[in-house]
């Protein structure tokens, strides 16, 4: 299985991380290209290499026109959906620019939906974490491992005032990563896109044993002087864990409640979601002197089991996690778009042993066009379905 291993010993960042990328082999002019493929008109990109700490590294700067100071998160991910990008891709860009949403929410007391991303919501950022999610994809990387991260000392300058380092935000995404301070006077070296990046890649720390194929260096735009501020990506291949034939070996993990709100409880559910989870489930339950009770189920990659358990341990009430080891077997999946009165919608259509086919449209879509032509949801929906039989 090929991986990516981010050493980020002077920090991560978004710039940092498309250089390190074009180190390891993505095609500069496929990155040249992302402005226009997210439909942001003129962008220019400047790649180039440059020497950090007598390091060659690359250099990854956008040329950006006056633009709005940020966006609010319902912009962002309305332009990631637009975006041509991979369903896996933009899947995992509109998770990562929700987590940061959630951790800036969680900060100031609002809710994410109503948050509006200063730093994170400018042209620049949508550009790197787009572009780091889909390059990883076209150099055809299965997983993303991390070290420890260096996140700096000092202070940071935000559009909130002055703030420690790491930024709250920042801190609250990096939850669950090995993380270090310093070096002395480096200031920021995560920035909140770096921190969202690793967030909804990573499935944590880089194997014991791997054979690597190929590395390279990400200059961050501060020149220390002795050191080299760059972030390193090594491309390696790791030998896959042998499962049954169709199956995904992963891992389950259980907890029960019965002395938190329900809000509470759904908030950690969602958050288990956002960060990558396979599949969360409640279930209602009896516990002990007949108190109504709630089980909380979280399936999840084994390499993301220790931080879902660190997740469901200090978010719920719960004093004890369950950790079992599943075999799972998951249909083949696609997704499709079909024309109805005039609009695009999404059909996911499934592949059932036999080889026959099952569609379903997806409700977003067709709750958005019910709205806009004063159909019920029901045809609507009957509607995609027919041609989506049809194709």
């Amino acid at each position: 299985m090929r991986i990516a291993i981010l050493d980020p010993f002077s920090g991560i960042s978004g710039d940092m991380t498309l250089g390190a990328l074009i180190a390891v082999g993505l095609d500069p002019e496929w990155l040249r290209a992302l402005p226009n493929r997210l439909g942001l008109d003129g962008i220019t990109v400047d790649i180039r290499e440059v020497v950090r700490g007598e390091l060659v590294c690359w250099k990854v700067d956008f040329g950006i026109p006056p633009q709005p100071h940020g966006r609010h998160i319902h912009q962002i991910r309305a332009l990631v959906a637009a975006s041509g990008a991979p369903d896996h891709v933009r899947e995992k860009a509109d998770a990562a620019f929700w987590a940061i949403a959630v951790a800036e929410g969680e900060i100031h007391g609002k809710p994410p939906e109503k948050v509006h991303l200063h730093e994170v919501g400018a042209v620049d950022a949508i550009l790197d974490i787009v572009g780091a999610i889909w390059g990883l994809s076209e150099l055809g990387v299965q997983e993303v491992r991390c070290g420890v991260l260096r996140t700096g000392d000092g202070t940071v300058q935000a559009a909130h005032g002055v703030l420690p380092v790491p930024a709250p935000a920042t801190l609250k995404l990096l939850e669950g990563h090995l993380t270090s301070p310093g070096p002395e006077g480096s200031g920021e070296l995560v920035t909140p896109t770096g921190a969202a990046l690793v967030r909804i890649l990573s499935a944590g720390p880089p194997p014991a044993a791997y054979t690597p194929v190929r590395s390279g260096f990400g200059a961050g735009t501060k020149d220390f002087k002795g050191r080299a501020n760059a972030l390193r990506i090594i491309l390696a291949d790791v030998a896959d864990q042998p499962s049954e034939t169709g199956r995904d070996q992963l891992t389950l993990l259980a907890c029960d409640v019965d002395d938190m709100s329900p809000e509470s409880l759904a908030a950690v559910a969602d958050r288990a979601r956002t960060d990558g989870a396979l599949d969360v489930v409640m279930l209602a339950t009896t516990m002990k002197k007949g108190r109504a009770g709630t089980r909380l189920e979280v399936l999840c990659q084994r390499a993301d089991a220790e931080r879902f358990e660190q997740l469901l341990l200090t978010e719920t009430s719960s004093i004890g996690v369950r950790r079992s080891d599943v075999s799972r077997r998951a249909l083949p999946r696609t997704e499709a778009t079909v024309e109805v009165l005039g609009h695009v919608v999404r059909v996911k259509v499934v592949e059932l042993p036999g080889g026959t086919t099952r569609a379903k449209p997806e409700f977003d879509d067709v709750h958005r066009i019910a709205l806009a032509t004063g159909r019920l949801p029901v045809d609507i929906y009957q509607l995609a379905l027919g041609a989506a039989e049809r194709r």
